[in-house]
C-alpha cells in the first residue's frame, strides 16, 4: 500500500475557504489558574507543549507528538490545532484492524491546507497507537491529513512520517465507527470535537 489517501488526487488542492473568528468573538470558561494547572497534570504528559488532547464523542485521546523525529511536521500540527482547523472534520475513512484517518476538510480524503510538507521519514515503527501523515504518492504531499493505527503496519514503515503517539484514550479510537469496502470510506463519520494543545488549556 503506498496512498492512504486512496488516489493521487490531491494535486492542485485548492486552500479550504475557511473564516477566521477573532479572539473577542469567542467566548471563554473562566478558569483559575491552579484549576487550569490540576487539568494539564491530570494527562500526565512528558511535555504538555508537545502533547495534544483530541476529544472525540466517546472520550479524550491524548497524543504525544514527536518533535525529535519530525519537527516540521509536530510545528505545522501545532499550528493548524491552535488555528482550529481540525475542529468538527470527520474521520472520513477507518479500517478496521488498520487505521483511522482525518484531517481533510472536505471529508473526502482529496483536501488539505494548502501547505505540503517535505517529508521526514524515520526509523520508528507504525504500530498501534502510532500517528502518521497520510500523503498521495508523492512523498512530500503531506498535508493536514493523519492516521492513528489499530495495529502494526510494517508495511508502511520508512513510507509515511510519523509524528505523535497515542498514550492514552487508545479505546476510544476503537470505537470510531468503521468504514465499507477496500477503500474504508465512512458513511456518517464520527468526527473529531476538538483538539488542543495540552500546554494551551
Amino acid at each position: 500500500m503506498t496512498d492512504l489517501l486512496g488516489k493521487s488526487q490531491t494535486k492542485n488542492i485548492s486552500k479550504p475557504n475557511t473564516q477566521k473568528i477573532a479572539g473577542n468573538q469567542t467566548k471563554k470558561l473562566e478558569m483559575s489558574d491552579s484549576r487550569a494547572k490540576k487539568i494539564k497534570h491530570s494527562y500526565n504528559v512528558k511535555d504538555a507543549e508537545n502533547a495534544l488532547l483530541l476529544q472525540t464523542r466517546y472520550g479524550d485521546v491524548i497524543i504525544e507528538m514527536l518533535p525529535n523525529v519530525a519537527p516540521n511536521h509536530v510545528a505545522r500540527i501545532k499550528e493548524l490545532v491552535r488555528q482550529g482547523f481540525y475542529n468538527g472534520l470527520k474521520f472520513h475513512r477507518v479500517i478496521e484492524g488498520f487505521m483511522a484517518q482525518a484531517g481533510c476538510p472536505r471529508g473526502d480524503g482529496t483536501g488539505g491546507s494548502g501547505k505540503k510538507l517535505k517529508a521526514e521519514f524515520n526509523r520508528m515503527q507504525h504500530k498501534r497507537g502510532i500517528v502518521s501523515m497520510a500523503r498521495a504518492m508523492d512523498p512530500d504531499s503531506a498535508d493536514s491529513q493523519f492516521f492513528i493505527c489499530y495495529a502494526d503496519c510494517p508495511w508502511l514503515d520508512g513510507q509515511y512520517t510519523i509524528w505523535g503517539n497515542v498514550v492514552s484514550g487508545m479505546e476510544f479510537v476503537d470505537m470510531l465507527k468503521k468504514g465499507f469496502g477496500p477503500s474504508g470510506m465512512v458513511s456518517d463519520p464520527d468526527e473529531i470535537v476538538a483538539i488542543s494543545v495540552i500546554a494551551d488549556i
